[in-house]
């Protein structure tokens, strides 16, 4: 069977366990990341929003006086505070993945070619 490119029983075994180890490691990066509370803030601070490390909304804080300046400022320091929050989250995620893949070589195709 070596003839035809086939790996060998012992590289099939290694490579099932790598895999399930792998599954391992992500579920439980799916939780770690469940369990996390990131906070994104507005420029000036007035604004705050929490997600998990999974990007699900957690909670909202909102000082009094952004929302005595009125719909505008309001609706800015939320949006601010939420890309914050976004790109917080976004960010943890790939550093999370990134550390799950890191010693493997997995070869994914560029989506760009």
């Amino acid at each position: 069977m070596a003839g035809f490119g086939l790996p060998n029983f012992g590289q099939l075994a290694e490579a099932f366990r790598k895999a399930k180890q792998i599954q391992e490691d992500a579920q439980k990066l799916q939780e770690e990341l469940n369990e996390m509370e990131l906070e994104g803030k507005s420029e000036d601070g007035r604004a705050k929003i929490w997600l998990s490390g999974n990007q699900q909304p957690l909670r909202v804080k909102l000082d009094p006086s952004l929302i005595s300046d009125g719909e505008i400022a309001t609706e800015k320091g939320v949006l601010e505070a939420l890309q914050n929050a976004f790109d917080l989250s976004t960010q943890t995620m790939k550093e999370k993945m990134d550390e799950l893949t890191g010693g493997l070589n997995l070869n994914l195709p560029d989506p760009n070619d």
